[in-house]
């Protein structure tokens, strides 16, 4: 791609893709070689869905699926993961403007809409399948690279049945939209706004799942009394939340997520030599047993985990 020599590369994500800034047009070119459909097509037809609710998300500018990219609007450099870090705004204040998005992208009720290639797209349901299976990638991951062989088999089969139990012990339905990705690395400040970015994930789900991924983000260490406000605070703006249940499922897919994010930076690691993200991985940890730490619901799962990994010392 010659074209390309023209931009700077920008610092990628987790995935394939690979992103482009060019200054002059405000645009970023978004490369996608692999998984196009879902990095091209899906990320520009959530955009217009959240774009359609008046949430800030990048416009696309033009495409060439053929060659494997498209050109969006560029949002800014200025994420709320580093306005956070430098600490000159209250951090708590911050949050409460994100609580405020959050809230306005689950009141979205639109699923479907056409996609630049003016095929219709509905966002899918997030099913307990789906659910189940992001999890596993801490069997299948992380698990065999610290514990012997022999033992292997047996730890994996009773973590998925603690899994699928955990999953069926979910009060909420699958009728909000939910992002899959919420947290302070992708939300952009841009002119006393904030835009969502890296969004091609989103599928209706769990209320609660977008929160867990805010509150409990591996990326931004928070305390734990900070991270009660925020849960406050969102119990404050959002009416008609019935706490005993919210909790359960804020609290259950916490640890879902986070053993899934586990498998997936040992997987960046091991397969992508991408080994920066295993300094995160001692947080996750953390996060998983500060929200077992209390419910019933995680006494199996606690003994399993605490037996077989025994060397990791979490301080709550």
């Amino acid at each position: 791609m010659k074209f390309l020599k023209k931009f700077k590369e920008i610092k990628g994500d987790a995935s394939f893709r690979k992103f482009y800034r060019n200054k002059k047009n405000r645009s970023i070119i978004v490369y996608s070689k692999k998984e196009k459909n879902k990095n091209l097509l899906i990320y520009d037809a959530v955009n217009k869905i959240l774009i359609k609710n008046k949430i800030l998300a990048p416009k696309l500018i033009s495409q060439n699926y053929k060659k494997d990219y498209i050109e969006i609007e560029d949002l800014g450099k200025k994420t709320i993961f580093q306005i956070l870090k430098e600490k000159r705004l209250n951090n708590y204040i911050v949050m409460m403007k994100v609580l405020r998005i959050l809230k306005k992208i689950q009141l979205i009720k639109d699923k479907k809409i056409n996609n630049f290639q003016n095929k219709s797209y509905k966002i899918k349901e997030y099913k307990k399948k789906i659910l189940f299976n992001e999890t596993r990638l801490f069997c299948e991951w992380y698990v065999p690279r610290k514990l012997s062989h022999k033992k292997i088999k047996d730890f994996n089969l009773k973590l998925q049945k603690e899994i699928r139990f955990l999953i069926s012990k979910l009060n909420y339905k699958n009728n909000t939209f939910v992002h899959r990705d919420f947290h302070v690395s992708n939300l952009v400040y841009n002119k006393d706004a904030i835009g969502l970015i890296d969004n091609q994930d989103a599928l209706i789900g769990n209320k609660a799942y977008d929160l867990a991924s805010l509150i409990d983000d591996v990326r931004f260490r928070t305390s734990i009394q900070f991270k009660k406000r925020l849960f406050e605070h969102y119990l404050k703006i959002n009416k008609n939340i019935k706490l005993d249940k919210f909790k359960n499922d804020f609290e259950i897919l916490s640890v879902l997520r986070n053993l899934k994010i586990i498998g997936i930076f040992t997987r960046l690691a091991y397969r992508d030599k991408k080994n920066r993200y295993l300094k995160l991985i001692p947080y996750a940890w953390e996060m998983i047993f500060l929200r077992m730490k209390y419910n019933g619901v995680f006494k199996n799962l606690v003994l399993l985990l605490s037996k077989n990994f025994p060397a990791i010392k979490v301080r709550l």
